[in-house]
């Protein structure tokens, strides 16, 4: 269950959480057309700080511009108005959910005029895949379902109705005794997982499925810019899931998921089964720079 926080940003004004309510007949309840943001904020050793706050606010535009949706504010309200919802709940650490949707007016599948509404709501929210699988790695199901085609849902938007998809691969990997589900795309290489990307090593090299069938992922672009300032050789490139199998290491990245370490795919260990060297590193410097300790990518964090 949500942990309530005590306001909600809706529309320019805050507003009670119990009071953050939308109309039944809000076209995206209705036919999913939505686009929203999952972000971080993380207590550092400076106080609350959002982790690519203007990376997350851009990509929640560009997802906006790809569905023809005109967002009423400008890039630089909305994230003062993430700003001021962290500041007002009082959070030294939170999930933050940037929400744009089209509101009641006209049904059928062309909104007309219907308004285009925003909210911004902030939660308590610890490690989405569990603190055991930070530390040892979660088990991991080769999906039955597929990542929609590039041509029917445009993978670089992130949007709210894609996430069915991602329902029916979470609850079959979860209904089978998994931590989370690995899709693929239309043509059988890897996708991503259920909300998260994935990177594979092998042989001291990064690997990580390019911008073909997935969403742009603000974490994805940190570790592959982490990696490569590190020395270790990270591409782009399609890979299949017998190279997950075959793999030394593989790892998940997103913002709910931060960095987390896969020991298994499909009843087979990866490695050795345990979180390997490269993984381990990577995960030790993303917390080192969410935490502020890490000077080095210190751009990346606003401070509330």
């Amino acid at each position: 269950m949500l942990e309530k926080t005590e306001k909600i940003w809706m529309d320019g004004e805050l507003v009670p959480w119990d009071d953050a309510k939308v109309h039944v007949l809000t076209h995206t309840m209705h036919y999913g057309l939505g686009i929203f943001e999952g972000i971080r904020c993380y207590e550092t050793v400076d106080g609350p700080a959002i982790f690519r706050l203007a990376e997350h606010v851009d990509r929640l535009f560009k997802s906006a511009r790809i569905f023809l949706i005109d967002i009423p504010y400008t890039e630089e309200q909305i994230e003062e108005a993430i700003i001021t919802t962290v500041k007002v709940n009082g959070m030294r650490e939170c999930y933050i959910r940037p929400l744009v949707y089209i509101g009641y007016g006209a049904m059928g599948l062309y909104p007309k005029g219907n308004p285009v509404r925003v909210s911004i709501a902030v939660w308590p929210w610890g490690t989405y895949l569990g603190d055991e699988g930070l530390k040892k790695g979660i088990r991991v199901k080769t999906s039955s379902f597929v990542r929609n085609h590039v041509n029917s849902t445009m993978s670089l938007g992130k949007v709210c109705g894609y996430y069915v998809n991602s329902q029916l691969a979470k609850k079959e990997a979860v209904s089978c005794g998994y931590d989370e589900a690995l899709l693929l795309d239309t043509e059988g290489f890897v996708s991503e997982g259920s909300g998260e990307n994935i990177f594979v090593a092998r042989g001291g090299r990064l690997k990580t499925t390019p911008l073909t069938s997935i969403l742009e992922g603000i974490t994805r672009n940190s570790m592959i810019t982490v990696a490569r300032d590190e020395g270790i050789e990270t591409i782009e490139d399609r890979f299949t899931r017998d190279e997950v199998y075959v793999s030394d290491e593989a790892f998940f990245t997103g913002t709910a998921a931060e960095v987390t370490p896969i020991r298994e795919l499909d009843g087979r260990p990866i490695g050795d089964g345990t979180p390997g060297e490269i993984t381990r590193r990577l995960q030790d410097i993303f917390f080192s720079i969410v935490r502020g300790e890490n000077k080095r990518y210190r751009e990346w964090l606003t401070m509330v």
